[in-house]
Formats: C-alpha cells, sequence, structure tokens
C-alpha cells in the first residue's frame, strides 16, 4: 500500500467553509483524500492544531485516513505572516507522528506555498518524492490587490520559488495556471502536470428546485441570485453587489421577487471583530438603497450547498483571481448556470454560452445583463442548467483522483531529486 503524506499546514480539511482562510483548498484535500482512500491508498492528512480542545488524531475523512493535528506554536488561529515562523515545529511534530505510529511515507503531497516548505525539510530527511500544488499564486494576487494591505510580501515569494525548485512535479489546475508558473517564476515547464480539481457528484447533483428551496426556506417563486466563497476583497463581491444595484435601478426584474444571497464570513461579528471586508460591502450595500435584496448568510456545512446551489437561479463568481473555481464546478454539477469574471482558470471551466456565462471583470453592467437574462429566460436557464451538469461529470472525483494517483506512481519510478 502507498503511503502518502498530505499537507495542509494552515488551514484543515475538516473546517467549516467561508472563514478567512477556508475554501476550495480544504474541499480539494478533503475530498481528494477521500477518493484515494477508496482506492487503497492511504493518506495521512498533516494540518497545524488550531484548537487545543479538537482531537489531535481525527478519522473523519474515512478509509482509515487520519487528519493528524500537529500543535506548532499556539493552538489558535493566526495571521499566515505569523505562522512561517512555526513550519520547523511543525515538522518536528510530522516527525514525532510518524516515529511513534512506525510508518514510512512513500511521498509527500502538499498544498499552498507554506506546506511546500515543510515538505522540503521532509523530503531531505525521508529521501523521499513530494507533489506540491500552490492553490494560489502571490504574483497573481498582488497584480490585482487594491490597497497596501492586500499585498503579501517578498517572504511568501521567496517562499514559492523554492517551493519550485524542490518539487518534483507541480499540479496546475489549468493551462492559465500552468502558463503563469512558467513565465512568472521561470519554472521549468517539464515538472508541471495539469490535473483540475474535481467535484463530488454523489454529493453535487441537481436537486429539483421546489425541493431545495422548501430545505433552505424560500418561496418557490423567488428568484436567487447565489455567492459562495471567502469574503475578500479579490472575490470582487462589490462588483455583483453593484450589479444589483443596477438591475434594480432598471426596473429588468421588477417582474421577479429576487435577492442576493452571500454565503460567507460572519456578518453578524461585532464590529471591532468584524472582517474590513464584511463591514466595507454591509456599507455598501446600505449606501446602494439595496439592503431589501442583500442577504448575508454567513458561513454554512458543505453539506447545505447543494441545497443553496440548486435552489439558486444562478450562481455568480466575480472574482480578480481564480487559479481554478471550485464553487463554480459545484454549482454546475448542481445544474445551476454560472456567471464568471474572465480571470484565471474560470474562462477554461465555465463555457460560455454553454454552461453560463463569463463577463469582463469588474464590468458590474454587463454581469447585470447576463444576470437578468438568465433569470428571466427560463428556457435559457434550463438549457444552461443541464449543459452544466453533463459538463461537470467530466470533473468527477473518481476521475481526477486517479490522475492524481497516476503522478504519484510516476514519481515513485523516478529517483528523488539531489538536495
Amino acid at each position: 500500500m502507498t503511503n502518502v503524506a498530505m499537507i495542509s499546514y494552515h488551514t484543515c480539511p475538516l473546517a467549516t467553509l467561508g472563514g478567512k482562510d477556508t475554501g476550495g483548498m480544504n474541499v480539494y484535500v478533503h475530498q481528494l483524500t477521500r477518493h484515494l482512500g477508496k482506492m487503497g491508498i492511504h493518506v495521512d492528512v498533516f494540518t497545524r492544531s488550531q484548537d487545543e480542545h479538537v482531537p489531535h488524531v481525527l478519522h473523519d475523512l474515512g478509509y482509515c485516513n487520519r487528519v493528524v493535528h500537529i500543535p506548532a506554536g499556539p493552538e489558535v488561529p493566526l495571521p499566515k505572516k505569523e505562522l512561517a515562523r512555526y513550519i520547523p515545529k511543525f515538522v518536528e511534530g510530522i516527525l514525532r507522528f510518524s516515529e511513534e505510529k512506525n510508518i514510512h511515507y512513500d511521498i509527500i503531497h502538499s498544498h499552498y506555498w507554506m506546506s511546500g516548505m515543510a515538505a522540503i525539510d521532509l523530503q531531505k530527511l525521508w529521501n523521499v518524492p513530494f507533489v506540491h500544488m500552490f492553490h494560489t499564486l502571490v504574483l497573481m494576487k498582488n497584480r490585482i490587490a487594491r490597497s497596501p494591505e492586500e499585498i503579501e510580501g517578498e517572504y511568501r515569494l521567496q517562499g514559492e520559488k523554492t517551493v519550485l525548485n524542490f518539487a518534483n512535479r507541480i499540479i496546475a489546475s489549468t493551462l492559465a495556471e500552468k502558463s503563469q508558473i512558467e513565465f512568472l517564476y521561470e519554472a521549468n515547464s517539464s515538472n508541471i502536470a495539469i490535473i483540475p480539481p474535481g467535484v463530488d457528484i454523489s454529493r453535487f447533483y441537481p436537486i429539483p428546485t421546489d425541493e431545495a428551496k422548501e430545505v433552505i426556506g424560500i418561496p418557490k417563486s423567488h428568484q436567487m441570485i447565489l455567492f459562495v466563497g471567502r469574503i475578500e476583497p479579490l472575490k470582487g463581491i462589490d462588483t455583483l453587489i453593484h450589479s444589483l444595484a443596477i438591475i434594480q435601478k432598471s426596473g429588468d426584474l421588477i417582474c421577479c421577487p429576487h435577492n442576493l444571497a452571500i454565503i460567507g464570513g460572519e456578518p453578524d461579528a461585532n464590529p471591532e471583530e468584524m472582517n474590513a471586508e464584511m463591514a466595507r460591502l454591509q456599507d455598501l450595500v446600505e449606501s446602494l438603497g439595496i439592503k431589501n435584496l442583500v442577504i448575508f448568510l454567513g458561513k454554512r456545512d458543505q453539506e447545505m450547498l447543494p441545497y443553496y446551489y440548486s435552489a439558486a437561479e444562478v450562481v455568480v463568481m466575480p472574482s480578480h483571481y481564480e487559479s481554478f473555481g471550485m464553487v463554480a464546478l459545484e454549482a454546475m454539477a448542481c445544474g445551476t448556470p454560472v456567471v464568471a469574471s474572465q480571470v484565471g482558470g474560470l474562462p477554461f471551466l465555465v463555457r460560455d454560452g454553454v454552461t453560463g456565462f463569463v463577463v469582463p471583470g469588474n464590468d458590474s453592467q454587463i454581469m447585470a445583463d447576463r444576470l437578468v437574462q438568465i433569470i428571466k429566460n427560463k428556457t435559457l436557464q434550463e438549457q444552461l442548467g443541464n449543459q452544466s451538469a453533463e459538463h461537470a461529470k467530466n470533473y468527477s472525483w473518481e476521475i481526477i483522483s486517479e490522475k492524481i494517483a497516476q503522478v504519484y506512481e510516476q514519481e515513485l519510478r523516478i529517483q528523488v531529486k539531489p538536495v
């Protein structure tokens, strides 16, 4: 049996989605681990402990796989800038666990650059190959930063370059991400494999709209526009809110009761504890006079998302940067059209005019036009939805996990890079 050390340093795959550092990467690690286990590949997911009251070892991913919470620094959530200093302690904890359990890992699969830094140390000590997935790239994020506070420092850029130098294989989600790694980081293209994330089609599938709306508690006649994701500036939620204001001013949907539901963050937090972007968005809604049309729902369990996706007329991803777009894939699997920004991996996933629409980034007017088009034209909505569900089947985790397993097999046949 192949033993995989899956490294997800800064965020746990069991965390509730919609928090500051929880999103598509959590889903990716969670689902990949489960499906590799189903294939007979043993996976231990190592993540930094953020709560001393959570057991350090959990078996919530099935198939004998474990999530191992390693104490490294204070067992509380910490800013990413502070996390890097505890990577050596994290590595020590992984080594201690492997010795106590008398387990040898054949390959390391790391996620995000800090996990990659831990993987480098483990690679040297274990003399095994490691595969890495960045999920986001700092040079791309910094390009679309709107304020100095959003720009990440040189420490991350140097970390990403170091990981590229040591990783045996880089997994890119799309051709766009592969090109970004090649040209912005001058990486060796022969070490990059393109394998998109997958979707659990046993969980994300079309639920009859009336049944889904009953579960989440909205009238059958109500039209819902849905956003799901972290509440941060690069997600472009303000563009979507401006689109809703344009729709209200035009009166184009006066015939259809509708609202925008936003899943993610903590909208009811105290003012001094509230995420700055959440506060900004709530103020924006108030200033545009559309408070009655926008509902901030906060975090939702993964189990409830298929109901929200299926109940929605359209799911919107107005991001300024997405390496792939897991939310879009989940929505499509539920038979819901997606309107997405023409950035990153989204144009590779959302097929314009087939599974939804791709719109220029930051263009609230065109986004508003597309939303109205989908909501008012039920025939179009149904057509796009049916084609979305069919297209999403190409991304089932059964297919994707097999491709990842093939990369493992290839790397295990190759001698480990000299370090």
